[in-house]
């Protein structure tokens, strides 16, 4: 089976084939050179992102091939794995943006999350498209409003749950950075019970283990176990498998987060 980057070389292959076949000038060859090197890291596996601010982000940042590929209306797929991902970028640079500055030691920080979590070659292809979209401005309400308006929910709840853990690799959040991924949570249409859960899996607090299964420390046992049922089957790595198996990966450690909390909660309160 293909890979998600082998059908976007092969796609890029092809248009270039077709493209070159055709009489052109010098500016089209050095735009097309130019952008060619990114292009073919955003054109295959893309649906609803190909257009709204999304594809206008990417097709400034990577430029005419892009643009020539987004001649269509690709908004009614389900989300995709390359939509997720560009969703992902984008808002990551968002956030290393937040308090004013990008720092090396921030961009480090990233490439060993995205190690982490997506493996060595696409860590090198999701580095070159982000420090582009590091360049840009972005508008942070018009990108999450569109993810808000697509995306299926549990792939939004996997969404925050990146952001958040990128925005904890150097073991600091700032104050920025907490207050817009408040923002995004909202505009993408995560219930705040539901932000204040996942925000608990990274800050922890006396109480962090009944944030993260949206109860109250004055909950019964009975309230708790039917909240863990409920968590669990909320966030079970079932609901992303459509996003690939790298997401499907970190949806297990999310799903680890619930099940810790159980279990602390059920030590400290003495539940069989």
């Amino acid at each position: 089976m293909f890979s998600f980057f082998s059908i976007v070389l092969i796609l890029i292959a092809l248009y270039v084939a077709i493209k070159w076949s055709k009489p052109k000038n010098t500016v089209d060859n050095n735009n097309s050179r130019k952008s060619g090197g990114y292009s073919k890291w955003v054109g295959g596996g893309l649906g609803w992102a190909f257009g709204g601010p999304i594809g206008a982000l990417l097709g400034f940042t990577f430029g005419k091939i892009f643009e020539d590929m987004n001649n269509g209306s690709f908004e009614q797929h389900p989300t995709r794995q390359g939509d997720f991902n560009v969703s992902l970028l984008v808002l990551t640079a968002a956030v290393m943006k937040a308090d004013g500055s990008v720092r090396k030691s921030e961009l480090d920080y990233v490439k060993t999350f995205l190690l982490r979590n997506f493996g060595e070659k696409a860590t090198e292809e999701y580095l070159i498209m982000l420090r582009e979209i590091l360049k840009q401005d972005i508008n942070v309400r018009e990108v999450s409003m569109q993810i808000g308006r697509f995306m299926e929910y549990p792939s939004k709840l996997q969404l925050l749950h990146y952001l958040f853990g990128i925005s904890s690799a150097d073991g600091h959040f700032s104050q920025a950075e907490t207050d817009l991924l408040a923002s995004i949570s909202g505009f993408i249409g995560i219930h705040p019970g539901e932000f204040s859960s996942i925000k608990a899996m990274f800050i922890k607090e006396t109480d962090s283990a009944y944030k993260i299964l949206e109860i109250t420390p004055e909950a019964t046992e009975e309230e708790i176990k039917k909240a863990y049922r409920e968590m669990a089957m909320k966030y079970h790595p079932d609901k992303v498998n459509h996003l690939g198996e790298d997401v499907g990966k970190a949806a297990e450690e999310k799903f680890k987060k619930v099940v810790e909390a159980y279990e602390t909660i059920k030590k400290q309160r003495g539940i069989k």
